[in-house]
C-alpha cells in the first residue's frame, strides 16, 4: 500500500459445489480481521452459460455479470479495509476463454471432496434435472487440476484441502492454511453463530439451510448411496483427478 502499511492477504478458496465450501467460508468470516465474498464469479457464469440454477435471474441481477469488472473488485480495495479478504470461488466458474493471470495475485487454496459424495449431493439438490445432466465439469474437478498445475508451474503451488480432513481435523487444517498465508490462527475459526449472513449469496435462502443451522465443523458422515448410471459415469471420470489432488493434499 502507498502509505507503507501491510498489503492485505487475499485468500481464494477454489472449490466445487457441495465441497463444504460455505462452512469453510464461515470459518474465515468468523475471524475478527477478515471479510468474505461468496462466489463472486457466479453471476458471470450463469449469464454466460444460461444454466437454469436456483435463483439464476436474481443472482445475475444482483451480482456482476462482467467477470473483468468483478476481478477488478477482487484485486482492489478490500471492503471495510480488513487485512484479510477471503474469496469463496467455484472452480467451474472459470469458463474457457477467461484470462486467469489475475489468480496469481491471490493466496490460493484448493478444496476437494470425494466425487461420489459431491455427485450424490449435487443430484439431490443442486440444479433442476441434475440427475440427467451432471458432468465432471459441473462439479469442477478437472478445472481444479488445471488450476493446481498452472499455479504449481509458476512456483505458487496451492495447498490442497480434502473436505473429510477439514471436517475431522479442522484445527490442524486451518492452522496449516494460516501458516501458508502468513497470518495468525485463531480458534474463532472453529465455531460460529448459526444463521444467515449479509455476505451470503442471494441463493443462500434456497441452498444454505444446513449451514445456517450449523455452529462449526461436524465429523464426516458418508451419505452417497446408489447413484443413477449417468452419475456413476461422472464419478468414475472424476476419480483420477480427485486422486491426483488427494496425493498433494495437506496431510493430517
Amino acid at each position: 500500500m502507498k502509505d507503507g502499511t501491510k498489503e492485505p492477504v487475499r485468500i481464494a478458496g477454489w472449490s466445487g459445489p457441495r465441497n463444504i465450501s460455505t462452512a469453510f467460508m464461515r470459518a474465515w468470516e468468523n475471524r475478527e480481521d477478515t471479510v468474505v465474498v461468496d462466489e463472486p464469479l457466479y453471476a458471470h457464469y450463469l449469464a454466460a452459460t444460461g444454466l437454469d440454477h436456483v435463483d439464476a435471474d436474481k443472482v445475475i441481477a444482483e451480482g456482476e455479470p462482467d467477470w473483468r469488472a468483478m476481478v477488478d473488485r477482487l484485486l482492489g480495495p478490500v471492503p471495510g479495509g480488513h487485512p484479510v479478504y477471503y474469496q469463496k470461488h467455484m472452480a467451474h466458474h472459470l469458463l474457457p476463454g477467461m484470462d486467469r493471470s489475475w489468480i496469481k495475485e491471490l493466496t490460493n487454496v484448493i478444496l476437494i471432496r470425494d466425487p461420489r459424495q459431491v455427485v450424490a449431493s449435487y443430484v439431490r439438490t443442486a440444479i433442476k434435472n441434475a440427475e440427467l445432466a451432471v458432468t465432471p465439469e459441473d462439479i469442477g474437478v478437472p478445472q481444479q487440476v488445471t488450476l493446481f498445475d498452472e499455479l504449481t508451474e509458476i512456483g505458487a503451488r496451492p495447498p490442497v484441502v480434502d473436505a473429510m480432513d477439514l471436517l475431522n481435523e479442522p484445527e490442524t487444517v486451518l492452522r496449516a492454511l494460516c501458516d501458508h498465508a502468513g497470518i495468525e490462527f485463531t480458534d474463532r475459526m472453529l465455531s460460529w453463530p448459526p444463521g444467515p449472513r449479509p455476505t451470503d449469496g442471494v441463493w443462500g435462502a434456497s441452498c444454505y439451510d444446513r449451514v445456517w443451522k450449523s455452529t462449526g465443523f461436524e465429523p464426516h458422515r458418508p451419505r452417497a448411496g446408489e447413484l443413477p448410471a449417468s452419475a456413476e459415469r461422472t464419478v468414475n471420470a472424476c476419480l483420477p483427478h480427485y486422486e491426483y489432488l488427494l496425493e498433494n493434499r495437506i496431510k493430517v
